[in-house]
């Protein structure tokens, strides 16, 4: 299972960089887009949603792009307030994880199907790790961008590696996941 456990934790970081990226910015520069072939935070994050949801949604049984699906409408402005942006957000990143926590150590061989091509189920965790993180990547660079320079660091900040590096190297080896510095607890559910 470290294999699955370290694949949720690596979506769980992606998912808290892209949330605290749209935290930092004002809700219309959510919907920014300085030309109609580049998609806004708002579009990246609506298409993101589609593909979880087609890819996670009965992934054993159905194939991962499914007919409900209207990809193409996923780049569309659809999604017009945050309130909206994070409802989609969540759905989608619920959908990933309720998947990813239904399998096994023994399943990641079973073999799945996106667009009728056969992916083991190790191979399509792997193939949507790079894809969202791509697309989290985006987010956070237009986020970064529009911010300028009030915008907070997400990881280490400019010019403090070797500050960094120092209170690393000053540490016992230890074996954990990078994450776990950078990862918030998850909140409670208190419902």
């Amino acid at each position: 299972m470290e294999y699955l456990k370290s694949a949720i934790r690596q979506f769980a970081y992606y998912k808290q960089l892209g949330e605290q990226s749209m935290a930092q910015i004002e809700e219309s520069q959510l919907f920014f887009q300085p030309n109609e072939d580049t998609n806004s935070i708002a579009i990246i994050a609506q298409h993101l949603w589609g593909n979880m949801l087609s890819r996670w949604t009965d992934f054993r049984t159905s194939d991962g792009e499914k007919e409900w699906r209207k990809r193409d409408a996923e780049f569309e402005p659809v999604i017009t307030t945050r309130t909206q942006l994070l409802e989609h957000w969540e759905q989608g990143w619920r959908c990933l994880f309720d998947a990813l926590n239904s399998i096994t150590d023994n399943d990641l061989q079973e073999i799945i199907y996106i667009r009728n091509e056969g992916h083991t189920i190790l191979e399509a965790i792997n193939r949507q790790i790079a894809h969202y993180s791509y697309h989290v990547g985006q987010i956070v660079f237009i986020a970064k961008m529009l911010k300028s320079n009030h915008w907070q660091s997400l990881s280490i900040p400019r010019n403090s590696s070797d500050t960094y590096n120092a209170s690393k190297f000053g540490q016992e080896k230890s074996n954990r996941h990078f994450t776990e510095e950078w990862l918030k607890p998850p909140k409670e559910d208190k419902g």
